[in-house]
């Protein structure tokens, strides 16, 4: 069976398509790949998708420069729909959000379509706690607000790493005698600390998860 039997076209040739980012696991965008697409997509290692309105296929990214570069390729248990797993360039939705899905079907953000998005919406999955950390400290860095913490931390490596030390210790002392409220309390503010001192050297979390995955094997 070659890997274009694997997969379950529907009647009009085409498979619906999640691109969800490798380093966040955020889901970026659906569209639909033919066969061609789906050829192109691994040969190229950037994501092609086929344009339903238009009826051509789409390099994704080709004229921004914002391409979807594929790490992995997954397909469902009845093989009628993929995930592409990418390394964005750039935002996967040509409004410029970073995501498609930027809009809370609850939230207070105009239907219409592009619509821009509101302030605070939506509000970070537990999943996009490190990523949005992340975010948050690189604009820190880059914007540099007066009487930032954050800014006297990248400007002190000495006090950040007194402070990483603290933090290990207060984790140590709640697992040892305190409440799992406490534990997740003084485990966020190492991990805030720690995010805070490898951002400074130019680390990303996605750096650090890699070496855990490679330790797996």
């Amino acid at each position: 069976m070659t890997m274009f039997q694997q997969i379950n076209f529907d009647p009009d040739g085409l498979v619906p398509c999640v691109m969800q980012d490798w380093r966040s696991g955020e889901v970026l965008t659906l569209a639909y790949m033919n066969e061609r697409a789906l050829r192109l997509t691994l040969e190229t290692r950037e994501v092609h998708f086929w344009s339903r309105s238009r009826r051509e296929i789409w390099h994704k990214g080709a004229s921004s420069g914002n391409v979807q570069r594929v790490r992995q390729l997954r397909y469902d248990c009845d093989g009628d729909s993929i995930v592409a797993l990418v390394v964005p360039a750039g935002p996967a939705c040509h409004t410029g959000q970073r995501s498609c899905f930027y809009r809370d079907l609850e939230g207070t953000a105009l239907g219409d379509r592009d619509a821009p998005p509101s302030d605070g919406e939506p509000a970070p999955a537990t999943f996009e706690a490190l990523v949005e950390l992340e975010r948050t400290l690189l604009e820190r860095m880059r914007r540099r607000p007066r009487r930032s913490y954050t800014v006297k931390l990248f400007d002190d490596p000495r006090l950040a790493g007194k402070k990483i030390k603290e933090e290990a210790d207060e984790v140590v002392r709640a697992v040892a005698s305190e409440s799992d409220e406490r534990i997740a309390e003084e485990a966020a503010d190492l991990l805030y600390h720690m995010h805070v001192a490898m951002i400074s050297r130019g680390v990303s979390m996605a750096m650090a998860l890699e070496i855990l995955n490679a330790r797996r094997a």
